[in-house]
């Protein structure tokens, strides 16, 4: 049984009502045998990561007091184990959703279960995740060369999971690189579990970073747009005054201490440490050696090329976000793996340590068992290249793949890359001058075509520099380009323009639509914000996709929001005819979200006899009846199977008229609130 606790609330049910399946056991959304990024990422997810975050104490004192501990729509109504299922199906469900439209705001809600699961609170680190986007957004177009990193990690998260999922030898040297005993019943699962919480945190944070690079090359830029080249005689931007972002206190040096038996007074001291532990004798290198490295990298630009790294911002300021979120005596030995795993992935291993374009001083690939994070994180963020916005000048009219299939099959992976076909006149000229250069004896450089030329020509320098940079002996690459229509209907994108970085705050708002119907304005936010934090995150996340799916819903208006002044006409509110259409849609949302989270149909926590050990611990019968619906996962309003849009719009006809306001009242609400966090105007089109 992959989610258990479920399973037993499910036997419970079953002996106090009689039922076979309530709740509804969580349906695998991939077949059985299939071998695609998707599917392996989600069978990981679904059945490797059994117990994920489950807690023995808590389960004892449940059954000790009788008191659950859970939260579900409100605290204490759920075991908390049951809690921890619904979490990581809430993870499965969120992921499933980015990899099939790689939308930003796909992206956003699996940072934001991440985040809430294995860092305790979204608000508290929610700048760390927004800024990234934000500097991409809206800096990004002044540089020469720059492309999505924000979807771009989520991607990268799920191509690593199922490459776990995939690849036994992975699988066991990371095992025993953690010190799951092989011989202990439970190690396969721990180990899955570990990975998941470290990987997570290695994959999806592994370029926030960038906003201190971006300035770097914004300046760079001036240069290169006038086809000089970046080198001595370049105006460049360094760092200076470290300490702010590096420099431990003193609880964490006494941390690092009893973790290393050493002090360390910098991150970058302890970075150095770990790193030359794992790597030094492998390619030859000291610890001051590569301390120097990490300490030059903010302050000597131009001793690296001029390029300034985001590896070592990403990694400093990651520290800073896991010590304010944990305390330093949680941080463990794991935790400065992931991080180093960061500070490698850009150039620091490439071009300080294994020197791999150097003919003469390139040491070895980086093999899985020296350090499996940076592994994994150096291989799926080179495959991961696809389906990446273009920002830069440059980068915006080279050929890039739009979409790629992988096939995880038991030799090793596949990887077909895909280009858009109405690029072929730009394919065939590059393979006309690739043959011409073949036939005139290879004389000067070959022929390019980014990043096509990499993948189609005879040297494959995509695949090539992937086997310099890390061992696929154990874990065979091939890697196919080809062609086909583009179809970008998946990522559902509308004619309103936004970075969106307050769905946060929207769905607090909305949330306290709900509760306090138009009261919410005398509430405190700080009062908002906690009620919402006390729900459990399956409820946070259907608030938050509510919201996202306000531009949607905009659109089939013949509406828009922009923060641009057009001139079109205003809206200030929703007339009735525009609410009727809202609501039904927003009823299929909800409709299809309680499928997929395996709610049921009917109405027996409003008729059952309630049994003792509810009426007991609540204080009236309303209380008690809506903790069972949260038990039995069952919704008098939701419906069965799989249902069509025609069928969900008539079962909402169906409705009472107060369950249909709900429905559209809170996109009234919407239109002001757009409009204080975002500056944003809607508009019609008419």
């Amino acid at each position: 049984m992959a989610y258990r606790a479920l399973e037993r609330m499910r036997q419970r049910n079953a002996a106090l009502f009689g039922l076979p399946a309530a709740p509804l056991p969580p349906a695998e959304h991939f077949r059985e045998g299939e071998r695609s990024l998707k599917a392996m990422a989600l069978r990981f997810l679904h059945r490797r990561c059994e117990d994920l975050r489950f807690d023995p104490a808590r389960r004892e004192a449940e059954e000790a007091d009788g008191r659950w501990q859970g939260a579900s729509f409100l605290p204490g109504q759920i075991p908390y184990d049951m809690q921890m299922d619904i979490d990581r199906l809430c993870l499965e469900r969120e992921l499933e959703r980015f990899i099939d439209s790689g939308a930003a705001e796909d992206a956003y809600t699996v940072y934001y279960c991440y985040l809430e699961m294995f860092f305790g609170r979204y608000g508290r680190s929610k700048k760390m995740v927004e800024l990234l986007s934000e500097f991409e957004s809206n800096g990004s177009s002044l540089l020469m060369k720059h492309r999505d990193h924000y979807s771009h990690s989520v991607y990268v998260f799920a191509l690593g999971l199922a490459v776990y999922e995939a690849c036994e030898p992975f699988r066991r040297i990371f095992r025993r690189y953690c010190g799951f005993d092989p011989a202990q019943p439970d190690a396969d699962r721990a180990a899955a579990c570990c990975f998941l919480e470290y990987w997570g945190l290695t994959a999806l944070f592994h370029d926030i970073g960038y906003p201190f690079e971006l300035p770097f090359e914004q300046v760079l830029s001036y240069f290169e747009v006038t086809g000089e080249s970046r080198g001595k005689g370049s105006l460049y931007l360094a760092y200076r005054d470290l300490d702010a972002l590096t420099k431990l206190g003193a609880e964490a040096r006494a941390r690092f201490e009893a973790l290393y038996g050493r002090a360390f007074d910098t991150t970058e001291a302890l970075f150095a440490h770990g790193i030359t532990e794992k790597l030094g004798d492998a390619y030859r290198f000291t610890e001051d050696y590569v301390l120097g490295k990490i300490h030059d990298k903010p302050l000597e630009p131009n001793a690296f090329g001029y390029y300034m790294d985001h590896a070592y911002f990403s990694a400093a300021r990651l520290y800073r976000e896991i010590e304010g979120a944990l305390g330093p005596a949680r941080i463990t030995e794991k935790h400065v793996d992931a991080l180093t795993a960061i500070l490698l992935h850009n150039s620091l291993f490439k071009f300080a340590l294994s020197f791999y374009k150097d003919e003469e001083k390139h040491g070895p690939p980086l093999p899985m068992d020296l350090h499996p994070l940076a592994w994994l994180l150096m291989l799926c963020d080179e495959l991961q290249c696809w389906d990446r916005t273009a920002y830069g000048r440059n980068s915006r009219t080279e050929l890039h793949p739009m979409a790629a299939d992988f096939d995880f099959g038991p030799g090793g992976l596949r990887a077909t890359y895909y280009y858009d076909k109405e690029e072929q006149e730009k394919i065939d000229d590059f393979k006309a001058a690739y043959r011409a250069w073949e036939a005139g004896g290879e004389q000067g450089k070959a022929p390019r075509l980014k990043a096509y030329s990499d993948m189609a020509e005879k040297e494959q320098r995509f695949l090539s520099d992937i086997r310099k940079i890390v061992d696929t002996g154990l874990f065979p690459l091939t890697v196919v380009p080809d062609t086909r229509e583009a179809d970008r209907r998946s990522k559902h994108t509308y004619l309103s323009s936004s970075s969106f970085l307050h769905l946060y705050d929207f769905a607090i708002a909305l949330n306290a639509r709900y509760a306090y119907r138009g009261r919410e304005k005398e509430i405190p936010a700080e009062r908002l914000e906690k009620e919402f934090e006390a729900m459990s995150l399956e409820y946070q996340l259907s608030n938050l996709n509510q919201a996202k799916s306000f531009s949607r819903y905009l659109d089939a208006l013949d509406c828009f929001y922009t923060d641009r002044p057009v001139d079109y006409r205003m809206i200030t509110a929703f007339t009735d005819e525009q609410a009727a259409v809202i609501a039904p849609m927003e009823h299929e949302r909800w409709v299809l979200e309680h499928i997929a989270m395996g709610w049921q149909r009917g109405d027996l926590y409003e008729t059952a006899a309630l049994p003792p050990e509810l009426t007991e611990h609540f204080s009236d019968e309303k209380e008690a009846r809506k903790a069972l619906r949260e038990q039995l996962r069952m919704h008098k309003l939701t419906m069965d199977g799989d249902p069509t849009e025609g069928e969900i719009f008539a079962h909402y006809e169906t409705l009472p008229e107060e369950e249909k306001e709900k429905d559209s009242a809170p996109f009234n609400s919407m239109l002001k609130l757009v409009r204080k966090y975002e500056g944003l105007r809607i508009y019609a089109l008419d």
